[in-house]
């Protein structure tokens, strides 16, 4: 009965793959468009300017480094297809002060006409255990990942509305689909992403926006880097088990939409992970144990 139910399952998400290019709005042509990337100096937010700006589009950077903000410049001017296309440097926190951000965006948009599509990818992520968390981790956490999301998309959605035409795209994570060991400050960062994504979408399909979030794994960027140094045992034993994309095959998932029709798998799949992630946490507990007893009796 539960193979049954499962292989039922795995035939919805299939149907829903096939059938939603059927049913999903048409992909925003890029040629001349206004891309806004936050997080755009590195990794994925990086890739995903270098892959619009492969299509033709105007990019407009943001991020709070200047000078990594120059050389991803350097690096993404690289890929011009014609004379005409832009890339604009904006030096901001997108998390500290939303009037900031509705100006630099204003700012942007005077220089490179009305914002097409935003893209939200600045974020951290830190792992810890719960209780030893600095209580300022999680505010540090929620403000970056959650309101440096907030913050653009409110500072564009406007224009987008009276225009009828735009995209939104939050890059969160598969911490904001599943809650893993470690990640009591990170998931839940990511999770109010998808919950501020989905009552967005209802609110503004109407004006012909439209709302992705994309839910990349273990992605091969500088941010993978620093969190890793910050993982506990069961956190690092659970990254072993799954694989470190490449954050250029991440980018063009995500530009392309596809992200958008094979949600529904990855979210199935990483419900079966679960089951395995569990064993691990519990092997670790049992090993630590034993460790405590055998210290005591030493």
């Amino acid at each position: 009965m539960l193979l049954l139910a499962a292989a039922f399952l795995v035939a919805f998400v299939l149907l829903l793959y096939m059938v939603s290019p059927l049913i999903s709005p048409k992909p925003l042509a890029l040629p001349g468009a206004h891309v806004v990337v936050t997080g755009g100096s590195s990794g994925i937010g990086k890739c995903i300017a270098i892959e619009c700006y492969k299509q033709g589009a105007f990019i407009t950077l943001v991020a709070r480094n200047e000078e990594k903000l120059l050389q991803a410049k350097k690096e993404i001017e690289k890929y011009s297809i014609n004379d005409k296309q832009v890339v604009l440097c904006i030096s901001v926190d997108v998390s500290e002060d939303y009037n900031q951000v509705e100006n630099v965006i204003k700012q942007a948009q005077e220089k490179l006409g009305p914002v097409d599509m935003l893209v939200n990818c600045a974020g951290l992520a830190l792992a810890g255990k719960f209780e030893d968390l600095e209580v300022s981790t999680f505010e540090k956490l929620m403000n970056i990942n959650y309101l440096g999301s907030v913050y653009p998309s409110r500072a564009v959605i406007t224009t987008m509305m009276e225009r009828r035409v735009g995209r939104i795209v939050f890059v969160s994570s598969q911490a904001g689909q599943l809650g893993l060991f470690g990640y009591t400050a990170y998931s839940p960062s990511k999770f109010a992403i998808r919950g501020l994504a989905e009552a967005l979408q209802m609110e503004v399909k109407p004006y012909n926006v439209y709302i992705t979030v994309a839910y990349p794994p273990d992605t091969d960027t500088p941010g993978l880097a620093l969190e890793n140094k910050t993982k506990p045992l069961e956190t690092r034993l659970i990254s072993e088990t799954t694989s470190i994309c490449k954050p250029e095959q991440v980018a063009k998932q995500i530009v392309k939409d596809a992200i958008v029709v094979t949600m529904g798998l990855f979210r199935t799949i990483a419900l079966f992970y679960l089951g395995s992630f569990d064993s691990i946490v519990r092997r670790c507990m049992m090993q630590r144990a034993k460790s405590e007893i055998a210290d005591k009796t030493a």
